[in-house]
């Protein structure tokens, strides 16, 4: 549905939406014509990813100012959510290259360790049409137990494989998932998966909590269980419970993701109009409400009655609610 180039007309909704005026040269319009050249996009089945290019034993770097790491259960409960993410890839893209266009994007898809063949799948930092061909090498298996699932593999992974040494502030990771983490990553898995050397067994948690140090980490999941429970207790104490988003719609998890980015980088204005020429209103309110009652920085909640200028009583953040 969604193209490379700033043809918006297919589109759905009535409403109209241009993407911010680029010169011929710029990332948007580089992508729209390999994607001319490429052909028709295709959700083909496969039999398995393309390992050279999603080894997670390989150490990634951006030199991005603006890096995003994007990553997704791709377990049983969670087969659909690759292919949405996938036909939203240029939209993902195309929106946040106009709010900064040196962004850069890593793909990472999260499965279980204790019974699946490629459990941990990532990719490299990248930007415009090569996203497209990165994505198309991940592989959702499927697979998992009913729970848990190896998101501590992960998240050890972004702390000891990623480097984004350029990072303006402290970057996006995002991830869509519905369940709760293995405790330990044990060390054969670690040695197996990662080829590295680790002294013991690593705590989940302990990794998270890291990883939370270094990005803004985002828990987004799917309406699945109810609040509070061992998923929700589990990932608070990981990230911190105001990082966790209950997504209403499994079909706007990559609105929510781009809405929360947007609003940080101070053009959340312009992705509502975004969604409004795809979305009927009712649709945007709903997308909109979840992240403007969160502080971009922290999570943190916004009472309901706040307005004008507000600071954040988690993290000390000034907000302008007006705008």
């Amino acid at each position: 549905m969604y193209s490379w180039d700033e043809d918006t007309s297919k589109w759905h909704g009535t409403g109209r939406y241009a993407y911010a005026p680029a010169p011929a040269d710029s990332a948007r319009a580089t992508a729209a014509e390999r994607a001319k050249a490429s052909g028709p996009r295709t959700y083909a089945k496969k039999g398995g990813p393309n390992e050279k290019v999603i080894d997670p034993q390989k150490q990634i770097r951006s030199e991005s100012t603006n890096p995003v790491i994007i990553a997704v259960d791709v377990t049983g409960s969670m087969a659909s959510w690759p292919a949405e993410i996938f036909d939203r890839l240029p939209l993902l893209f195309n929106t946040l290259s106009q709010y900064r266009p040196d962004v850069e994007i890593c793909f990472a898809a999260i499965g279980d360790a204790g019974v699946d063949r490629w459990p941990l799948q990532v990719t490299t930092f990248a930007s415009g049409f090569d996203l497209e061909q990165l994505l198309g090498s991940l592989y959702g298996e499927g697979g998992g137990g009913d729970a848990p699932e190896s998101y501590g593999l992960f998240a050890h992974w972004v702390n000891i494989h990623v480097q984004t040494p350029n990072a303006q502030e402290v970057p996006f990771l995002i991830v869509f998932g519905d369940i709760n983490m293995h405790p330990k990553v044990p060390a054969a898995q670690i040695a197996h998966y990662l080829g590295d050397s680790p002294q013991g067994d690593v705590d989940s948690l302990q990794a998270w909590q890291q990883v939370a140090q270094n990005w803004s980490t985002w828990f987004l999941r799917r309406p699945t269980g109810k609040p509070g429970d061992i998923v929700d207790q589990q990932w608070g104490k990981a990230i911190g419970e105001q990082k966790i988003i209950r997504i209403e719609d499994e079909q706007r998890a990559v609105d929510y993701a781009m809405g929360l980015i947007a609003r940080s980088w101070g053009h959340f204005g312009d992705f509502e109009n975004n969604m409004r020429a795809r979305q009927d209103e009712n649709k945007v309110a709903q997308v909109s409400k979840v992240i403007k009652m969160i502080c971009p920085t922290c999570g943190g909640p916004i009472p309901t009655h706040a307005s004008g200028m507000f600071q954040c009583s988690y993290c000390g953040t000034t907000l302008n609610l007006v705008s």
